[in-house]
């Protein structure tokens, strides 16, 4: 395959395995990457080099896929640059709905299918500039991120309340397998809980505020209990 016309690559992704993943998955293909472990970091590459798509993962720390894409598509001279986003955690209608809203072309879920994903890639880099919608305003995108976290905090509280009862049902031996996993999901929720405080807060100050790049966002999306 021949290499892509207007740059690289760039896979945004915090988890190790799936980052080394998508890199050689494209780059076997012929094409052209570089990578990044989170939008700060995506931020800085693109800065010194523009590629000409960006695959990236929602939930990491430091500025998420959903704030990268924010401020990606409220720049001028990175607007029309064609993102596709990834997740395991952030897969429902809605949270599809608010990825396409925010400017992405494509939204595929983890763990990704590689023939889907390839398929995807070339698609988008043989259409040609992408059409993307007209920038919303951060205003719009704290609001919509917000509800966002708040329907994943009680999606998580809902899983706690169902580990916790099944807990009290099960034999010794069992107990330890789904102990972990109710600590997982105790993080994630406090995780999930500490993002949204923080935004809350970044809104009650500036409704209009650029999207922050150091969000204390949980690490790792590739949670397989959503």
């Amino acid at each position: 395959m021949s290499g892509v016309p207007y740059g690289p690559i760039l896979v945004v992704e915090d988890v190790p395995n799936i980052r080394e993943l998508l890199e050689v998955t494209l780059s076997f293909k012929g094409y052209p990457v570089m990578t990044a472990r989170h939008g700060r970091e995506a931020l800085e590459k693109i800065a010194i080099e523009r590629p000409a798509l960006i695959v990236s993962d929602i939930l990491m720390p430091h500025l998420d896929g959903f704030g990268l894409t924010q401020r990606l598509r409220i720049d001028p001279k990175t607007r029309d640059i064609p993102i596709i986003l990834i997740s395991a955690t952030y897969v429902s209608k809605e949270d599809k709905d608010f990825a396409i809203k925010l400017g992405a072309i494509r939204f595929l879920e983890k763990p990704v299918d590689t023939d889907e994903f390839l398929l995807t890639v070339a698609e988008i880099l043989t259409q040609g500039p992408p059409s993307v919608p007209d920038p919303i305003t951060n205003e719009e995108f704290y609001k919509g991120y917000m509800v966002r976290l708040e329907n994943k905090l009680e999606q998580k509280n809902r899983q706690i309340l169902r580990t916790n009862r099944l807990l009290a049902s099960l034999p010794e031996d069992q107990r330890p397998t789904f102990e972990a996993i109710l600590m997982e999901e105790i993080g994630y929720r406090d995780t999930i809980q500490n993002e949204l405080t923080e935004l809350k807060q970044l809104f009650e100050q500036n409704p209009s505020s650029e999207i922050p790049t150091t969000p204390t966002a949980p690490t790792g999306d590739a949670d397989p209990k959503d």
